[in-house]
């Protein structure tokens, strides 16, 4: 199945957890949704933030709740649309703060493609949504992966930035190790929060800090997205 096609220095890092019975009935309940159902992202996005992004390139983790329910908008990067879509309201919040941060100027479009390319992985904990209903596959066994996911980068010897946004992700840091790898802590930037707490909060300066300090051959990322 197209959805299940990790790249391969993905799969090895994960070792068998493609293979344990929850993702064998994930597997099956996501197959089961998409013959009654219109389910997003399409089966060859599934996993397009694992192909973007090398196991050994993972440099900084975002992490989302559960992907975008609207036509058109979920690729399989959290907070990432395609090309042309309307840039939702959370992101709409990221670019205002990114340009009070760095000064770029907010592009015409929410594609983060090229976030990814510069080893920014982009996941959201539920990989799959139904169409226009919002939390749909929550509880079905995507946690279980992406939580292994976490895991398995937080023990790998190199260090990594984590980027928590909200009270969900917050959760997630009993999954890292953060004596070694650094854990940015901060308020979800959606519209019912943003004001609380994301805006001033200059994340993206941050995550450059933390990635010098960790010693990054690769250096800071360039958060410029240009207009296309």
């Amino acid at each position: 199945m197209a959805d299940y096609n990790l790249p391969d220095d993905w799969a090895q890092a994960l070792g068998p957890e493609l293979e344990k019975p929850y993702f064998q009935r994930l597997k099956q309940f996501v197959a089961d949704e998409r013959a009654k159902h219109e389910v997003f992202p399409p089966p060859e996005d599934v996993f397009q933030a694992f192909e973007l992004v090398p196991y050994n390139e993972v440099r900084v983790v975002i992490l989302g709740q559960d992907p975008y329910h609207d036509n058109g908008q979920a690729h399989g990067l959290c907070f990432s649309v395609r090309p042309g879509i309307k840039v939702p309201p959370s992101l709409v919040n990221m670019y205002k703060e990114l340009e009070a941060d760095l000064g770029h100027p907010r592009p015409n479009h929410g594609y983060l493609v090229d976030w990814a390319k510069q080893g920014i992985l982009m996941i959201n904990a539920v990989l799959t949504v139904r169409a226009h209903k919002a939390n749909s596959h929550k509880g079905k066994g995507w946690e279980k992966f992406t939580d292994a996911v976490i895991r398995t980068l937080s023990a790998d010897p190199r260090p990594i930035v984590f980027v928590l946004w909200g009270g969900y992700a917050k959760k997630k840091i009993k999954l890292i190790d953060t004596e070694q790898n650094a854990v940015l802590l901060g308020t979800h930037p959606s519209p019912l929060s943003a004001r609380n707490g994301f805006f001033g909060s200059k994340p993206f300066s941050k995550i450059n800090e933390l990635l010098e300090e960790q010693g990054h051959r690769d250096g800071a990322i360039d958060w410029r997205l240009n207009d296309i």
